[in-house]
């Protein structure tokens, strides 16, 4: 079972990354364009954040795992907003 140190760790890295690639996010909506490496660096940590999350799934107990789980979905959500502003150049959906 994962400890309640790494899963407090991991849910405030989780909140930390959402709210940073968020922001990313929401700047290139308004702006229409972006800055590339903070857009980058964005979808980077989603999917450090995203690794990190499956790395502690295999230690975790069921409830554990449904909140990660929770936590995966919540990071693959905001990957493919990502992601497919960046396709269509950051018109809004």
């Amino acid at each position: 079972m994962a400890t309640r140190e790494s899963m407090d760790e991991l849910r405030q890295e989780v909140e930390d990354t959402i709210r940073y690639a968020e922001e990313q996010y929401k700047q290139s909506s308004l702006q229409q364009q972006y800055n590339n490496v903070d857009y980058t660096q964005a979808l980077q940590k989603l999917e450090a954040t995203y690794q990190d999350i499956a790395k502690i799934a295999h230690s975790a107990s069921a409830e554990q795992r449904d909140q990660l789980h929770r936590m995966r979905l919540q990071i693959q959500q905001l990957q493919n907003n990502l992601v497919l502003q960046d396709i269509r150049g950051g018109e809004q959906f």
